[in-house]
């Protein structure tokens, strides 16, 4: 997949470089900005759009329940890491290397992030601290114009989606409840972000964009 995505892109003229690794371990994020830095150096050119997609977390209790364990220090800590700190530290690294802006960042998030879902405590707390962290860093890069957002996409069918307890009950729900009645397509959360990503949206920041056709807000 990433082979015939590189193709594409190559066929409309544009140089494409791919970074297989950890997203979340200091010394791969730290050799990648640096290689960025080269790539970008000689090119004149300058990091516009930063899409924080990191889909790695524990899906278990908070408490245990019957035979199941809960959630152990190392396995919380690990998923607000992943999910969540890693966007700070980042977005840290690209400026400290002077090669972003003007920019838009968005951050992945989930509309589990403010409801209660059985085993999501864990990546629920991720994606509220994510909120979080988008608030604050849309507040401290301004000055540098740079955005920072959040995406709530409706319930999408991915990998990750079929990792959660009970996915096909979301699915079932959320169809049912959509006005359109289907699930979001990834292309319709692709297509919103090239929107959000065009010139004339300097003014959207700090704010959790709920891309789901009316789902969330829908009984």
């Amino acid at each position: 997949m990433a082979e015939a995505l590189a193709d594409e892109i190559l066929a409309m003229g544009r140089s494409v470089h791919f970074f297989n690794g950890n997203a979340a371990d200091d010394g791969f994020r730290a050799q990648t900005v640096s290689t960025i830095k080269t790539i970008i150096t000689e090119s004149s050119g300058n990091i516009g759009l930063v899409l924080h997609s990191l889909a790695f977390g524990t899906l278990t209790g908070l408490v245990p329940v019957n035979e199941s364990r809960a959630v152990t220090r190392k396995q919380l800590e690990m998923t607000m890491d992943v999910m969540a700190n890693s966007l700070v530290y980042w977005t840290q690294d690209v400026v400290a290397a002077d090669i972003i802006g003007p920019a838009r960042i968005f951050a992945m998030t989930s509309e589990g992030s403010e409801k209660a879902w059985p085993l999501y405590g864990p990546v629920s707390a991720a994606k509220a601290a994510l909120e979080s962290y988008v608030r604050q860093l849309g507040h401290e890069l301004a000055d540098k114009a740079i955005t920072v957002n959040a995406i709530m996409a409706g319930v999408t069918r991915t990998p990750a989606l079929s990792k959660i307890p009970g996915a096909e009950a979301l699915v079932a729900k959320a169809v049912a409840k959509n006005p359109y009645e289907r699930l979001t397509q990834p292309e319709d959360v692709a297509e919103a972000i090239v929107a959000l990503a065009k010139p004339g949206t300097h003014w959207i920041n700090m704010n959790v964009i709920r891309i789901d056709g009316g789902e969330s807000s829908s009984a």
